[in-house]
């Protein structure tokens, strides 16, 4: 087309169908759909179905502490729902009105839970608790009977492996009738515990403990079982093993995997993990356990997904720094979790999660997805490009939290929240990415749950939830538009810019990359409204639409004439 028949030409552009903010500033390539500048808007699925983008709800304050808040949980008891918020140093439960102390001695950092059987688990680092909803105390380790058919001088069969979380174990013996010397399967044991010895069934005291040489010695020898060759006395002692139990308590990260409790982020086991017994959470067997890889960078997560726990560990000189784990029967050890190698060598720096079976995690170059599975070959690809120039600079990037909301994957950090949505996903370059819209509250967040399709944010000492609809600075701006013709001028029809659109808002226009100026400000509005923008002589336009209360923006509609070149 000449430039004589593109002068006068009347362009329409649509701004609809709106997909997130962009803030990669490709002014060339900025979609009509994406805004290079939104605050406190999304689109919500659950209200509006999507069909439009508004703003988000407001924080409604539940709860107030003396400290800052490192952790919210809901547990589910007797058919109520109590609310577990580890504040400062502090355990509460919180029922109705009621704010009751169930543990002192916490950890200050953010804690991890689970529920297994009805009773609710936590860890923080230096702690692993255990609450009934009565009762809160550090997990009591199960107390392994280590040796079997044990003859009083020795031998047996090795049954069940120690727990890292239990001072105690037990050995069984078969009587010979003979013999009043039981000597045990270790060389040693404490002598602060009066051993625990039942024959038949049945306690007894009539013996004397010998700690220092391993055994204990009947005042008459027990009799032979009814039935031969059937054990008939167990004797429960306790042998301390410096730094077992501290294996798991310093763990700052779980993971359920497998009907297991996975564990990591010891900072005295670096790379490595651990896990429990199937369905018991209370035995983690001493040979339960595996290092990622030869050097000592530590692990950053654990995700279960895709048929795998993948562990991600920071990046190092080693070529490999994520690893996964299969279930694998072993004829010996029963089901075991060898630890295989992937083919990335990107680390993460701070943490990932399953997000709708996309395994992603933070590295410094922002948010990664794993593609493929553990059968072939694994590839990293980019998720995050529309909004890695804002998130790499946030002061605290490698300590961000995640957690899934309505669809979206909330990444926190600070006071500010960038939403990944699952719905909507676009490609760059040759990869699929995440659709992003971008939050700012009015503190920075400690802690976030979701409970019943609820977010609840901690702000440092009060707990809210994400509720109300009180007033709020939302907007969202079009991109720097050109009308594809950046050599020319253009002029604005003014009649020609018609909005659909919700609530209190006011539009504004800026011209040539300037300052916005107020068209006019539209008051309980429900539909199409007529924005009357006379603007002349443009290269480039851009649209916005704020409110301090709410609005809900449908789509826009701007006509522009197109006029002479461009001069320089």
């Amino acid at each position: 087309m000449s430039s004589t028949q593109i002068s006068g030409s009347l362009i329409t552009r649509n701004y609809k169908n709106f997909k997130g903010v962009d803030f990669s500033n490709r002014k060339d390539e900025v979609s009509l759909y994406r805004s290079p500048d939104a605050l406190n808007v999304w689109r919500n699925y659950s209200g509006s179905n999507g069909r439009c983008i508004e703003t988000r709800p407001t924080l409604e304050l539940l709860s107030e502490f003396d400290n800052t808040i490192f952790g919210i949980f809901f547990y589910e008891i007797n058919q109520e729902s109590h609310m577990i918020v580890h504040c400062g140093t502090k355990l509460y439960d919180v029922y109705k009105e009621e704010k009751k102390v169930i543990f002192e001695g916490m950890n200050p950092i953010k804690s991890q839970s689970f529920v297994y059987s009805n009773i609710f688990f936590l860890k923080d680092g230096i702690n692993y608790l255990e609450y009934n909803g009565e009762t809160c105390k550090k997990v009591i380790g199960y107390i392994p009977t280590t040796t079997i058919s044990r003859n009083p001088l020795g031998g047996g069969t090795t049954y069940e492996d120690i727990n890292l979380l239990s001072d105690y174990r037990k050995n069984s013996f078969c009587a010979d009738g003979k013999e009043t010397k039981y000597y045990l399967d270790v060389e040693t044991f404490d002598g602060d515990y009066a051993p625990v010895v039942t024959i038949n069934g049945k306690n007894t005291t009539a013996f004397k403990s010998y700690p220092a040489e391993g055994y204990i010695e009947f005042t008459t020898a027990p009799e032979k079982p009814l039935t031969d060759g059937k054990d008939n006395v167990i004797i429960q002692f306790k042998k301390h093993v410096s730094g077992y139990a501290n294996r798991i308590n310093k763990c700052t990260l779980l993971e359920v995997f497998d009907n297991r409790i996975f564990f990591s982020g010891n900072q005295d086991y670096p790379s490595t993990i651990f896990h429990s017994s199937l369905n018991n959470p209370r035995y983690i067997s001493d040979l339960d356990y595996y290092n990622e890889g030869l050097d000592i960078a530590s692990v950053k997560a654990m995700i279960s997904g895709n048929n795998a726990l993948w562990v991600l560990k920071e990046p190092s000189q080693a070529n490999t720094t994520i690893y996964y784990h299969n279930p694998t029967i072993d004829s010996e050890y029963g089901k075991t979790y060898p630890s295989s190698h992937s083919s990335i060598s990107i680390g993460c720096v701070s943490t990932g999660i399953n997000f709708n079976d996309d395994i992603v995690f933070f590295s410094d170059r922002g948010m990664e997805g794993i593609s493929s599975d553990v059968t072939s070959e694994q590839v990293v690809r980019h998720r995050s490009s529309l909004i890695d120039s804002r998130l790499l600079r946030e002061k605290n990037y490698k300590d961000l939290q995640l957690i899934e909301f309505q669809g979206y994957l909330l990444v926190i950090v600070n006071n500010k929240i960038y939403l990944a949505d699952s719905r909507e996903k676009c490609q760059i370059n040759d990869h699929i990415e995440y659709e992003w819209f971008y939050w700012e509250m009015e503190g920075n967040i400690t802690y976030a749950q979701v409970k019943d399709n609820i977010l609840y944010l901690c702000l440092d000492n009060k707990v809210y939830s994400l509720t109300k609809t009180d007033n709020l600075n939302s907007y969202w701006t079009t991109p720097e538009d050109e009308f594809n013709y950046p050599q020319y001028q253009k002029t604005t029809n003014k009649k020609g810019c018609v909005v659909d659109i919700e609530g209190d808002i006011t539009i504004s226009t800026k011209i040539n990359n300037g300052v916005f100026e107020k068209i006019n400000d539209y008051k309980n509005t429900k539909g199409f409204i007529v924005a009357r923008i006379k603007k002349k002589k443009w290269k480039s336009i851009q649209l916005k639409f704020s409110s301090k209360t709410r609005f809900f923006l449908y789509s826009g509609t701007l006509e522009s004439y197109i006029g002479s070149y461009v001069k320089r």
